[in-house]
């Protein structure tokens, strides 16, 4: 069975695929993979200045020989780069590594500021993190000029909180476009979701596999999300494997997935994860939610993220 292409509507009206490929980590092997995912049909490739990726995602477009405006791309916006004079510079020196005069969607991917400079992520003598004194309603004010000058097509917001965005929302102009998040059948944020929803912010799903990235630390004691038997046994009923039962269930909850491989057999099946999954097998999912959160850097990063959200240990 193929792939659906199932799309989603922006609140720019923009349609966004809702299969996604992720790049980030192993940096020297995502030309190969973004190749890979491009032929095996994938049309939204995600990236982010942190990853290293960018100029990889580039060459792989361009030697796809497929036109840019059959593709949909993401970057993001990083920490050292939130002061308002930094912001569209920043966005330019995406733009010139990817290759082209726009993204589709630009995020900032959090909201807390480092210092200032071309150190991404800049630390004291004592190795502590040097936090910026920019506010972020004052990055998205300057990613605000971007989106209206049409370099970035949309804009939109990466691990915020619901307080946080309500503040954005209050103060600011643009509605988010978008809100990339960690969620998964473990950590699956229904009433975040549906808050999000109700502001016409889309939910896209980082790390849709859960713990399956082995740098969660937390997540390395007890069995892969993807392993699940609820996933597993879902997953023999559409001749599919837990992984696209995973991503099935995300896309079902109207969010767009970003897995992420550099294996072509894998790259091609998380494709095919776009798939329905009837209504006894959803409400079957609702019962794997162990509100467990596998990302927050909040000590490493000089910010308390997800305050009051789902799987937020104080």
């Amino acid at each position: 069975m193929a792939s659906l292409d199932t799309r989603f509507k922006l609140n720019t009206g923009a349609e966004i695929p809702a299969v996604g490929f992720g790049t980030w980590q192993d940096k020297d092997a995502q030309e190969s993979a973004v190749t890979e995912a491009l032929k095996a049909g994938y049309t939204h490739i995600d990236t982010a200045r942190i990853y290293g990726t960018e100029p990889a995602v580039g060459a792989a477009i361009k030697k796809s020989g497929i036109p840019r405006s059959k593709i949909f791309i993401t970057t993001k916006l990083w920490n050292n780069a939130h002061h308002p004079d930094d912001v569209e510079p920043a966005l330019d020196a995406s733009l010139a590594d990817l290759g082209t005069d726009y993204v589709d969607l630009y995020l900032m991917h959090w909201p807390v500021a480092f210092g200032r400079g071309d150190t991404m992520f800049p630390k004291d003598n004592n190795g502590k993190t040097i936090n910026g004194d920019t506010d972020f309603v004052e990055t998205w004010k300057a990613m605000e000029k971007t989106f209206k000058k049409g370099k970035a097509k949309a804009i939109g917001i990466s691990n915020f909180s619901r307080k946080e965005t309500e503040r954005l929302l209050k103060e600011t102009e643009v509605v988010p476009a978008a809100h990339q998040i960690e969620v998964h059948p473990y950590l699956q944020q229904n009433e975040a979701c549906e808050w999000f929803r109700s502001k016409g912010i889309h939910v896209q799903q980082y790390s849709p596999f859960g713990n399956q990235n082995e740098i969660y630390s937390k997540g390395q004691n007890m069995g892969k999300l993807i392993d699940d038997p609820t996933l597993v046994e879902i997953g023999k009923k559409y001749n599919k494997n837990g992984a696209q039962v995973a991503l099935a269930w995300g896309i079902a909850q109207g969010h767009s997935v970003l897995p992420k491989s550099k294996t072509p057999s894998r790259i091609k099946d998380n494709l095919e994860g776009d798939f329905k999954l009837e209504k006894e097998d959803l409400e079957k999912l609702k019962g794997v939610d162990k509100g467990m959160r596998f990302n927050d850097p909040s000590a490493n990063f000089g910010w308390n993220f997800y305050v009051g959200e789902d799987g937020k240990v104080e």
